[in-house]
């Protein structure tokens, strides 16, 4: 919970407005997020790796195309995380903690089709 609130702060003070006005959409768990992603479109989704009922890369790689950017973002001690985010079809990564400015710079890139950020 934690880390969304951050996520919903960082973008409400964004410089970019496409971060600042967007809409969020949140889900605690795969479960959540799976009846999110059925039940609308996404531009970008911001998937933590460690959620309560399994693995964010998980659901990033069981996504049919086309799918949505995706951000993985992880406070994990497994070797190489963002090549296992990669590999799962992320287009982006964040280590947490994370700072604002890391946040906001990765969204952008994206947003702007600089992919992978």
């Amino acid at each position: 919970m934690l880390n969304r609130a951050l996520v919903r702060a960082t973008l409400a003070r964004a410089d970019d407005a496409r971060l600042r006005d967007a809409e969020l959409v949140e889900a605690a768990t795969i479960a959540e997020g799976r009846r999110a992603l059925q039940s609308g479109s996404f531009d970008v989704l911001l998937l933590d790796v460690r959620l309560p009922d399994g693995n964010g890369l998980e659901l990033a790689a069981s996504l049919p195309e086309p799918r949505p950017l995706m951000v993985a973002m992880t406070a994990s001690v497994v070797p190489s995380p963002r090549d296992l985010a990669m590999e799962a079809g992320c287009d982006g990564f964040l280590e947490k903690p994370f700072q604002p400015r890391d946040l906001q710079a990765v969204l952008t890139r994206l947003l702007d089709g600089l992919v992978p950020a």
